[in-house]
């Protein structure tokens, strides 16, 4: 039996070592928090969004990024501080807009793949997360944003994703509880929401039933490999101390980047700043205020979740503003505007803000599969849609971790766009 050590503890981290541990590997995850899902997985905004598969790789994000640099409630915020990561990131970004179709609608493919994992992991492992499968609506305000979701929606449908315009009537017969005026939306029956940090924190009790190793408090220093033994360097709770095993994967969010230069890879990882609120709902009022269904405003670039019956979850805006993890009030004033705005029975005298860093990569494709080592790999950089994609891409690379341990070839079938090349 291969023994691998797992880097990270977050919904990617969980993933590949429940899909690791399947697959009859001796699994150990290290994690420095003293529980799974403390950081990016802990209140995102909730969505399985296959609708949300188009990648920022386009002219018109450059464009709204420059317009809303200099304004702090804007929906995406650029810290105009230069850094050499941050230039050579948007570099790459600018790079990779000729690749906007093809990796929309790979994404999309990925998807709508994930689906399948998480929801059986789910039932197998009998992990309750808050489920919801109504469906996510898109809403527009202007013509122009309408027309541009149309494109996308071609794109969607080349990646296997059906989903539908509707008028304003159709809009408020899907949610009725939405106020204000649109212009149309586009309705994604298939997608869904549930609470990312419940089901992380679910999956992680399975893998510990499954018999992975679940180091918590572990606070990774070094990663080492020479090909065929990996080592992983500790600051316990004992002093530093040092593991090893037959191989390694890279599953640390943000901090990725830097592990992969000690490995000798380069992962251009750039964490991107979103916020949350998660709005209580203690009373009837409030409850039969909020919406069911979950909507993405592409106007506002905020997204929501109904999280059983007393909670709604509030996501969105992008700040790229380094590892900077400061929950600022005019950054989350927005989120409770639009609240009081959409929904205003919805009471927000609760409300209970957050902020991560999403682990982004300049083409906003994942970076999964091998590293230059033969023993290392990694499966990080998924950006806004870790949620949506981690299970497809846990059993990826655990497919090509099985292979790799037989006969070092690429696992057939993992899209070349997504497979780890040597820098």
């Amino acid at each position: 039996m291969k023994s691998i050590a797992v880097i990270g503890g977050g919904i990617t981290g969980v993933t590949t070592a429940y899909a690791l541990a399947k697959r009859g590997f001796a699994v150990t995850l290290f994690e420095k928090h003293r529980y799974a899902a403390m950081e990016t997985s802990f209140a995102n905004g909730g969505q399985l969004s296959a609708s949300n598969a188009e990648v920022w790789n386009h002219w018109s994000t450059i464009v709204k990024g420059l317009k809303w640099m200099l304004k702090g409630d804007a929906p995406l915020l650029v810290n105009p501080k230069p850094s050499w990561h941050k230039l050579s990131w948007f570099a790459e970004f600018i790079g990779n807009m000729a690749n906007y179709r093809q990796n929309t609608i790979e994404t999309t493919r990925l998807a709508v793949a994930a689906r399948e994992h998480l929801f059986a992991w789910a039932e197998a492992e009998g992990v309750d997360f808050d489920l919801k499968k109504h469906g996510i609506l898109h809403i527009y305000r202007d013509k122009k944003g309408f027309d541009h979701a149309g494109e996308v929606s071609k794109l969607l449908a080349a990646g296997g994703l059906a989903r539908r315009a509707v008028t304003p009537a159709e809009m408020r017969a899907i949610e009725p509880t939405l106020a204000g005026a649109y212009y149309g939306g586009y309705f994604t029956e298939s997608d869904a929401t549930g609470d990312i940090h419940k089901f992380t924190v679910g999956l992680a009790a399975a893998i510990a039933r499954l018999g992975v190793h679940c180091l918590y408090g572990q606070d990774v220093l070094s990663l080492r490999s020479d090909g065929k033994t990996a080592s992983v360097t500790v600051d316990g709770s004992e002093g530093p101390r040092t593991h090893r095993f037959d191989g390694l994967v890279v599953c640390a969010g943000v901090t990725s980047r830097d592990f992969a230069a000690q490995l000798g890879d380069r992962v251009n990882i750039y964490p991107v700043k979103g916020y949350s609120i998660t709005v209580n709902l203690p009373d009837a009022q409030s409850q039969q205020a909020a919406p069911t269904v979950s909507l993405l405003d592409d106007e506002t670039k905020l997204v929501t979740s109904r999280l059983g019956l007393d909670r709604l979850r509030v996501a969105g805006t992008a700040e790229f503003n380094g590892c900077n993890k400061d929950i600022r009030a005019d950054r989350i004033k927005p989120l409770v505007d639009w609240v009081n705005q959409c929904f205003p029975g919805v009471s927000t005298q609760q409300v209970v803000p957050w902020a991560g860093l999403r682990p982004m990569m300049p083409n906003m494709m994942p970076r999964v599969g091998r590293g230059r080592r033969a023993n290392v790999f990694y499966n990080t950089g998924h950006g806004h849609l870790g949620w949506t994609l981690s299970a497809v891409t846990a059993d990826m690379v655990s497919t090509v971790i099985v292979q790799a341990c037989g006969a070092h070839a690429p696992a057939a079938g993992v899209p070349s766009g997504l497979q780890s090349q040597p820098s």
